[in-house]
């Protein structure tokens, strides 16, 4: 059976600031070596060459081991950075740890918090996108999820991955072998990498069947209602952090989800917060989180009919302000507005992940 989770948020107070998790460890909150997973938002362009991520990826690992955690196994432990803080969203990460059984929280029937980790097998440049992507994808899912001690998928809240996406080198490397690539545009093959993930979260989870090449960010009625992906130039393979709730595990903690329809969709991130199990009144205000919400995780996309609500707006034809930097700051200030915090976790390039112009919404609560 899995352990229970302790999981905090924490500032970044500039792009290579792990203080706040040192400060942690150094309270008692959870030791350097039971630390799991970290998931968060640095304060770069989100782009390609957003090497804030790595920066962050250093200053994190760096802090764990020399805290006393064991310095190969730093190296596994899976951070998925999201660049790019638009708006309000302000740069932080939130960190899950293994704790020992607390008597007040111990084991019950009671489902909560767990997480499970997995890496895929390599994705060639030539997977991106492609069933190959979604094969691999969804086998790591699966091991995920037993790491996770879930055996229900209906109890799967939030899958967040990274993946690599496109880059030159790449591309050069797979046209050397004689093979082709989904895309040549560097900036575009993260919406590619990140919508083949999805789908293969999807078929991981018995949401969709197996797509088809050609379905790959055209066919946008194939989506997950979990999945929060993620690309870079960090590494090789799919990174996937499989977090959900399972009887036994103990803990405070449990998670939730539900769906934003469009980029105003503040229900949608109400109703996620009730499923993690918040009892909130019918027409809920911030003051009714009362301090028990940790994060909100989403993913947002621009509609590809470049409309709000009937309304038109122009983030797809804007050839000055790139619209995944749009819809992000959009969505990270109604985030913010329902839970009266800007450090929300709100990733961009949301194709295959919810419904077109909405995207996926986790919520973590504190029932302690």
């Amino acid at each position: 059976m899995p352990s229970a989770i302790e999981v905090r948020k924490v500032p970044l107070h500039s792009v290579s600031d792990a203080s706040e998790l040192g400060r942690l460890i150094d309270d008692g909150v959870f030791e350097a070596d039971r630390v799991i997973a970290v998931i968060g938002k640095t304060e770069g362009n989100g782009g390609v060459n957003d090497y804030t991520r790595i920066i962050a990826d250093r200053a994190f690992r760096e802090m764990l081991v020399s805290k006393g955690a064991d310095a190969e196994r730093v190296k596994e432990v899976p951070i998925v950075w999201s660049g790019g803080t638009d708006g309000v969203i302000s740069p932080h990460a939130t960190i899950f740890a293994t704790v020992d059984p607390d008597p007040a929280h111990g084991p019950t029937d009671e489902p909560r918090l767990t997480v499970g980790f997995a890496m895929s097998e390599k994705l060639l440049p030539e997977d991106i996108g492609r069933q190959a992507m979604v094969s691999k994808v969804a086998d790591a899912v699966k091991v995920a999820m037993e790491r996770a001690g879930i055996t229900d998928p209906a109890e799967v809240h939030y899958v967040q991955t990274k993946t690599p996406l496109l880059t030159i080198d790449t591309i050069q490397d797979a046209k050397s072998r004689g093979h082709d690539v989904f895309t040549e545009d560097t900036l575009a093959s993260m919406d590619v990498s990140n919508g083949g993930t999805a789908l293969g979260i999807a078929v991981a989870l018995g949401e969709i069947e197996m797509p088809r090449d050609e379905d790959v960010l055209r066919d946008r009625s194939l989506y997950s209602s979990v999945a929060s992906c993620s690309s870079g130039v960090e590494l090789d393979r799919a990174q996937v952090v499989v977090v959900g709730n399972a009887p036994g595990v103990g803990g405070r903690y449990r998670i939730g989800h539900s769906v934003m329809k469009d980029a105003l969709d503040q229900d949608g991130v109400w109703e996620a917060i009730r499923s993690a199990g918040l009892d909130l009144p019918e027409r809920p205000r911030t003051a009714d989180l009362d301090g028990r919400l940790v994060n909100v995780f989403l993913k947002c996309e621009a509609s590809q009919d470049g409309q709000v609500r009937g309304r038109r707006n122009a983030m797809l034809d804007d050839s000055d302000v790139h619209w995944h930097r749009q819809i992000k700051a959009c969505v990270g200030g109604v985030a913010a507005a329902v839970t009266g915090d800007p450090a929300v976790f709100v990733s961009v390039s949301a194709a295959h992940q919810g419904p077109d112009g909405g995207g996926p919404v986790a919520a973590i609560v504190d029932l302690g």
